[in-house]
């Protein structure tokens, strides 16, 4: 009888603190969500009310461009839009150009053995840490020498500059758990080593490829210092820059409504992402924590 009341304090208080996580985790979400559907009115006169009022989908139209814009938000939604497709652009390039490069990188640190192998991981490990804001002067000057200020190249270099290093740690506790032996009978079977390596080793890290492909996608689409200090138009400027230049009838009126509902849109392919990548993504943070 003791062990079964205890073992049901425990389920009911396992229980509980799961739904106070949850909420205490949640509580900011709903509430941003809730403000994207309030008018001007309700959010300029500081009603603390969770919802909405009168619910109303014009924030979604005037950063979307559907129906009938709100009159001084004409531009707005081009803006925007202007903004996600840039987030998306960069974001995927530097993805792809950051992974290939970490997976070639970690491979030939596990594999190959050479002098400084650990002083290359500590430099990428000091890289990782280094505060984003102590480059941003040296990266601005830099830039407009090279006329990649306010330019794709310009924000994808320092992102892949950040995301390498965690990249490469993460592909590398992968590579040194692939056993070296499977390599070597792909070999004797007539393939290349590249081919061993593309057909063999790469599917076999696959849940370590998909972490640090969605790590780096979430730093590049989530970056604000580099993109709001490298960009200066739309031409480039991504969606969490963007956000700073919604401005409303005055300094003291910020458009809440419109920053809530654009934080809403940027935030949904996030979680399509998480939760249709949601087992590799386990897979590979756990595997390589428990095997590294």
């Amino acid at each position: 009888m003791m062990a079964a009341a205890n073992a049901t304090r425990n389920k009911v208080g396992t229980w509980i603190g799961f739904v106070v996580i949850l909420v205490w985790c949640l509580l900011p979400v709903a509430w941003i969500v809730s403000l994207s559907f309030k008018g001007p009115g309700e959010t300029a006169s500081g009603s603390p009310q969770f919802l909405p009022k009168t619910w109303t989908l014009q924030n979604y139209r005037d950063i979307l461009g559907f129906g009938t814009v709100t009159p001084g938000q004409e531009n707005t939604h081009q803006d925007f839009l202007d903004a996600l497709r840039n987030s998306f652009g960069i974001a995927a390039i530097a993805t792809v150009l950051a992974v290939i490069f970490a997976t070639l990188a970690a491979y030939a640190i596990a594999r190959l053995e050479f002098k400084g192998k650990r002083l290359v991981l500590s430099l990428a490990l000091a890289i990782a840490m280094f505060p984003v804001v102590a480059l941003v002067g040296p990266l601005f000057d830099l830039w407009r020498t090279l006329h990649l200020f306010n330019t794709w190249p310009g924000l994808i270099i320092p992102y892949m500059s950040f995301t390498l290093p965690l990249a490469i740690w993460t592909l590398s506790a992968f590579f040194r758990e692939i056993p070296w032996e499977m390599e070597q009978a792909a070999q004797v079977d007539g393939a290349t080593s590249w081919q061993a390596f593309r057909k063999v080793i790469v599917p076999l890290a696959a849940p370590g490829v998909f972490t640090a492909a969605i790590l780096t996608f979430f730093f590049a689409w989530n970056e604000f210092v580099l993109a709001i200090s490298l960009t200066s138009t739309t031409a480039s400027r991504t969606v969490p820059a963007q956000l700073s230049f919604f401005v409303g009838p005055d300094p003291f009126n910020p458009p809440y409504g419109l920053l809530a509902a654009s934080s809403v849109v940027v935030t949904v392919p996030i979680i399509i992402i998480v939760l249709l990548f949601q087992r590799k993504i386990v897979a590979g943070l756990t595997s390589g924590a428990v095997k590294g």
